[in-house]
């Protein structure tokens, strides 16, 4: 299911590649284009899943657009405000402050969604969690580290963001951080990854 990692230039961030059981692929987080496109070998990415809005997850959204213009990007309302906020995703404090340039291919999910992630007829791939059609990712609000982080479950694998980094305690002394969400999250991503694939939001040796 998937079927490649990049880690990216910008503090070692992750981007995974799912496969959508079609001829598409679909992304967590965004950062190096460049390797991305080199993985998807001819295939089209249909969609985003951030597991935050920190500009180490999100810097390559528009030139990913600019690639596939009808690209989703889910995120929920925080994350929303934040992709279009370079103060919010902290980008402001580096060397290119980092603006989304298409707010209307965000689409909003919380806590409870569901995103159907292959649907030939579709655009628009969100559904409800009671559906349970085809390949799916099950949606998680996991805040403490930033209010915007959610973490998906897809099939075996558990992308996590950095709401967990297996050996590495949750950063939550920036902006928008709150250490007891933080302690509440652990606790459920710890739950829901019993038996399956953590897939963390930075490179772990």
């Amino acid at each position: 299911m998937v079927i490649g990692k990049v880690v990216n230039s910008v503090f070692g961030s992750c981007s995974y590649l799912v496969d959508d059981g079609g001829d598409g692929v679909w992304l967590v987080d965004c950062g190096d284009v460049g390797p991305v496109v080199e993985l998807l070998l001819g295939r089209k990415v249909r969609g985003v899943l951030l597991t935050h809005a920190h500009f180490d997850h999100i810097y390559g959204l528009n030139e990913l657009c600019e690639l596939y213009p009808k690209v989703l990007v889910y995120t929920n309302a925080d994350g929303r405000e934040a992709l279009l906020d370079a103060k919010l995703n902290l980008s402001k404090y580096h060397e290119a402050p980092f603006v989304f340039s298409r707010p209307e291919n965000i689409r909003l999910v919380d806590d409870g969604d569901c995103i159907h992630l292959y649907d030939s007829n579709s655009t628009d791939s969100r559904i409800d969690s009671a559906s349970g059609a085809g390949l799916a990712a099950e949606v998680y609000a996991t805040s403490g580290h930033n209010p915007s982080c959610l973490t998906y479950v897809v099939g075996n694998d558990v992308f996590t963001g950095d709401a967990y980094i297996p050996g590495v305690k949750v950063v939550t002394n920036i902006p928008g951080s709150d250490k007891l969400a933080a302690a509440r999250s652990l606790k459920l991503i710890q739950a829901l990854s019993v038996g399956k694939t953590i897939r963390p939001g930075h490179y772990i040796e």
